[in-house]
């Protein structure tokens, strides 16, 4: 490497650094005041940080998963009832959100050392104090923000400002693996895990919340077995979210077929009655065109029986895009899992696990699979997660290994 070429790495790696420094000061206050405001914020960040852009060897099942899903997502749009101003519109939005939320992770892979440490840093501290403000939030009523929203002139009702402030449990979810990690790793304050925990888990209970909760049980789950049993827990849960993706409609058809579903949608809270509802209404409308779909952005058009979106991923992708999308999905994600194997424990890929597993939780129950704030969150927290790979431990553990590094070419394209 010459001297000039030297110098740019360095310049690139400063800026990436610089970068998700500036990203994660600003989640907590995002993720409290308005988690909308993460996808224009990694959007732009992403767009600073392409010069990083590169794909390495382990990054081919992904790409390649996600590739094929963008090509048939952009040619369902012809079929699709839900029309679009621009033709193909839907799926031009997918491809540059594809290309500027993985950005982030490739510049977590290429960051300055002390930029990342610091970046880290911000995510532990920052994450902590998100967790305290939504636990404050939760005990009186969203009183913070609310006395915000009437300092600028608009006042909002106490029911919405809860329902506004419990957004900020999801975010809290999800970062919290990577969080914990990064709070022992760099910020020598690894007992701030517990606080992150304790106030996700009596927020969501204070605010009535139920998905945050299952997510940190999951997490938590998935988290602790890849910590137990690093080679083959990965594996395991690989299979189980392709399982997921590729049996969830078959599910719901052998629930509707023992002719209880209609009582046990009765007996259930309300939230959980209208998840059942659209997860019904979805399934049914699968069996219509299991193989092609209905086309990309298709379940806006299902209303009143389905609400935007089926409120569940793996229906909404059969739903719209049929068995080809579920089987690129299920691909995609039992490749993220099992990518995280290996043959000694890793703190990183058990926050990994944790994190995916928080999400796929989130994406089973709560939100459309397009949104932009939530992709944005998925590739911030696999930014989250690769930064505390890539940092060493202060102190070598026993039986402790670091996830592995290959250096990222573009030589996959080629190939």
């Amino acid at each position: 490497m010459t001297a000039a070429a030297a110098i740019s790495r360095d310049r690139l790696a400063a800026w990436c650094g610089g970068c998700l420094a500036f990203v994660f000061a600003l989640a907590p206050l995002a993720a409290w005041l308005g988690p909308l405001a993460f996808a224009p914020l990694a959007g732009i960040v992403g767009a600073l940080c392409l010069p990083a852009f590169a794909l390495s060897e382990e990054d081919r099942p992904g790409y390649i998963a996600v590739l094929v899903g963008l090509i048939w997502a952009a040619g369902s749009t012809v079929w699709s009832p839900y029309h679009h101003a621009l033709l193909g519109g839907p799926a031009i939005k997918l491809v540059a959100e594809a290309g500027l939320y993985f950005a982030l992770v490739c510049a977590a892979r290429r960051a300055d050392p002390r930029l990342r440490a610091v970046s880290l840093r911000l995510l532990a501290w920052g994450t902590t104090l998100l967790a305290l403000v939504l636990l404050a939030e939760a005990v009186t009523g969203a009183a913070l923000y609310r006395a915000l929203r009437d300092a600028m002139q608009d006042p909002i009702r106490p029911d919405l400002g809860r329902k506004n402030v419990a957004q900020g449990l999801f975010i809290l979810a999800l970062f919290w693996p990577a969080a914990s990690v990064a709070a022992a790793r760099v910020a020598g304050a690894g007992w701030l895990a517990a606080p992150m925990a304790l106030s996700l888990v009596v927020a969501s209970w204070l605010l009535g919340y139920d998905a945050p909760v299952m997510a940190f049980v999951a997490a938590t789950a998935a988290g602790g077995a890849v910590w137990l049993w690093p080679r083959n827990a990965p594996r395991v849960l690989g299979a189980g979210a392709a399982v997921y993706f590729l049996a969830m409609p078959a599910v719901m058809w052998a629930i509707k077929a023992t002719g209880r579903f209609e009582e046990f949608k009765a007996d259930v809270p309300l939230s959980w009655s209208q998840r059942l509802g659209y997860w019904g209404h979805a399934s049914a409308w699968i069996g219509d065109h299991p193989l092609r779909g209905w086309g990309l952005e298709a379940s806006r058009m299902f209303s009143p029986g389905i609400r935007l979106h089926p409120h569940d991923a793996a229906l909404q992708i059969w739903l719209e895009l049929g068995l080809i999308g579920a089987v690129a999905a299920a691909a995609f994600w039992a490749g993220l899992f099992v990518r995280l194997s290996h043959p000694a424990r890793d703190p990183a890929a058990a926050a990994g696990a944790a994190g995916g597993a928080a999400y796929l939780v989130f994406a089973a129950v709560s939100f459309g699979v397009w949104q932009e704030w939530w992709l944005a969150l998925g590739g911030l927290t696999a930014a989250a997660v690769t930064l505390v790979a890539h940092q060493p431990a202060t102190a070598a553990q026993p039986g402790e290994a670091s996830l592995s590094r290959k250096s990222s070419t573009f030589a996959v394209i080629s190939e």
